[in-house]
This record gives C-alpha cells, sequence and structure tokens, in this order.
C-alpha cells in the first residue's frame, strides 16, 4: 500500500446522495480478486451509456476531472453491500481521498485498509470546496497536520490516530500482520515446545 501524506487536484464534485457500491462498481465487475483494473468500470452506470460509449457530461469524463485524485460527493457515500471493490476501483481511477458529510460505515473502514483517505465534512464547508473544483483550481489536502487547504483558506479534519498511522506508513493488514512476524514466530516455537502433539510434522 502506497503512504499517503500530502496529495493536489483539482477535485471532482459528484453532488449524489447515497452512492451506494453498486453504483461505485456494479456487480458483474465483481469477478476479480485483482485490485487492478477496476477503475475503467469505476461508476459504469453513469459514465457509459447503452452502447459503452462515454458520456461526455459525467464529471469523470470531462478534463481536467478524469485526472482528479480527491473526489467530493454528497453524504451517505458508499453505502448497500460491503464489496471491497468500491476502494478498489476508486483507487485504480487514481482516487485517493474522498470528501462526504456522512460515509457508510464498512466502507469508510474499507478506504483506510486500501489507502484511501476517508474524510468527513459538514455540508457548508462542502459547498465550499465544491466552488474549486467548479473553477477547476486544486485544493490541498495535508494527512500529517489534518487539514484542507485551499485558496488562502484552511478546514481542520478528524482522523482515528491509528488509521492516520497506517495511511502514512502505507501498512495494509498483511503489513501490520509482517510487522509482528518476530512475535508470531516465537509464540510458534513455544506452543511446539510445550505441545508437540498438535503438529504434525
Amino acid at each position: 500500500m502506497q503512504k499517503f501524506s500530502t496529495l493536489k487536484s483539482i477535485p471532482a464534485y459528484l453532488p449524489i446522495v447515497n452512492i451506494d457500491t453498486d453504483m461505485i462498481i456494479p456487480k458483474q465487475f465483481l469477478k476479480t480478486i485483482k485490485r487492478t483494473g477496476l477503475g475503467k468500470n469505476l461508476f459504469f452506470e453513469m459514465r457509459y451509456d447503452n452502447d459503452g460509449k462515454k458520456i461526455d457530461e459525467f464529471i469523470l469524463n470531462k478534463s481536467p476531472f478524469k485526472d482528479s485524485k480527491i473526489l467530493i460527493a454528497g453524504k451517505n457515500f458508499g453505502c448497500g453491500s460491503s464489496r471491497e471493490h468500491a476502494p478498489w476501483a476508486l483507487l485504480d481511477f487514481g482516487i485517493t481521498c474522498v470528501i462526504s458529510s456522512s460515509f457508510a460505515d464498512i466502507f469508510h473502514n474499507n478506504c483506510f485498509k486500501n489507502g484511501i483517505l476517508p474524510i468527513v465534512l459538514s455540508d457548508e464547508k462542502i459547498k465550499e470546496l465544491s466552488e474549486y473544483s467548479t473553477r477547476k483550481e486544486e485544493i490541498s489536502v495535508d494527512l500529517k497536520q489534518e487539514k484542507i487547504v485551499y485558496g488562502n483558506s484552511e478546514i481542520k479534519f478528524k482522523v482515528d490516530p491509528f488509521k492516520k498511522k497506517c495511511l502514512l506508513e502505507g501498512l495494509d493488514d498483511i503489513a501490520l500482520s509482517l510487522g509482528k512476524s518476530d512475535k508470531i514466530e516465537n509464540f510458534e516455537k513455544d506452543l511446539k515446545n510445550n505441545k508437540p502433539w498438535i503438529f504434525n510434522d
């Protein structure tokens, strides 16, 4: 997992409430267990018409938003099923930060586990940031300082300290487990010495 520190981008603004995980990545694309290749199908039913052609009016099909790393969305983002393919698709597209007034809990946690920073802000602050999307101006997200800088202003946000540490250091669940490999090995040695009968070898 890549380390997250400071991010600068023109944000893409998608003011739709209750965007569920099926809207983020439809069920027909869930056959893969790979985390790559899903970006092209992100928001598939909103990005493409019935013939598979890109819909020019959709925000992520427009320039410069097709290269946005920050998505500003409506409330209750990521609701619905718990599919982890949703953050995979966002990340593969290039989005590493999602800003909303609220997130579904499972999606919120899955974001952190996959290197995406979800930020919760008030509707008022989201409206301010959306103006930078309209003007096609960059904003900056500083995870270490827990702040968003836009123009001459800044917004503070809060992140769970442990989840912040994982993003800053690029630690997913596997990396966290590997970081305890010495303790795991010692536990296995002790177990083998004290209860050898439970091992077949």
